[in-house]
């Protein structure tokens, strides 16, 4: 009589234990499985670019777009100042390049380029001037120890002061419209950051 009153009490302990488990299961198969800009640059490594052809290289390129484009915003900012795809792009055609940058650009940033431009002056130059500041902070907490920049960027301004000049003089949306893929890569973080600026509205707020 005891033993059967304590039995839906056992069933129930044991229902929660197998809940449990499978949810630690695919809670580690989801850490496993996410990407960040660490497996994104050990994949770069991995695989010698340069040795590839035809079908292989474009399905390379692929991958390595998708891998990008699956980061979370922060894991995103940091490739993108680590230059974690850099030595592929080295290797990479004009073509191929202009490819991966159309891919990996985030959705809308052209009509943020176009609204970007619509902006006063004052105002374009205070996002731009916020987005680098963030920039420049991000890559603050990389060298600090928050992530490993690659020894080629450690340092280096976020944008050089020739590009910021050209953006200021021809505007943005013309100087990226004009631009080598080589250059549209430089630009790469800057647009990313300078979206999320303009999404937040903080040009259209009062300092």
């Amino acid at each position: 009589m005891s033993s059967q009153r304590w039995r839906p009490v056992i069933f129930l302990l044991v229902a929660v234990v197998a809940i449990w488990t499978v949810a630690l299961a695919g809670f580690h198969i989801a850490r496993n499985a996410r990407v960040t800009a660490d497996k994104i640059k050990a994949y770069v490594e991995s695989v010698s670019f340069s040795k590839l052809n035809g079908d292989e290289r474009a399905k390379a390129i692929q991958k390595l777009a998708e891998m990008l484009n699956s980061l979370s915003v922060e894991e995103r900012r940091n490739a993108r100042l680590e230059r974690v795809t850099w030595a592929w792009l080295r290797d990479m055609t004009e073509d191929e390049k202009a490819t991966f940058i159309e891919a990996t650009m985030p959705t809308g940033f052209k009509q943020m380029l176009s609204s970007f431009e619509q902006l006063p002056e004052e105002k374009r130059k205070r996002a731009i001037d916020d987005s680098l500041k963030r920039l420049r902070e991000a890559q603050a907490r990389l060298a600090a120890g928050e992530g490993a920049p690659n020894p080629g960027t450690n340092g280096e301004p976020v944008l050089s002061e020739e590009l910021q000049a050209k953006i200021r003089t021809i505007g943005l949306k013309t100087f990226y419209s004009q631009s080598s893929a080589q250059t549209k890569a430089e630009l790469a973080p800057v647009l990313e950051e300078l979206q999320r600026v303009m999404e937040s509205g903080r040009p259209m707020r009062g300092r």
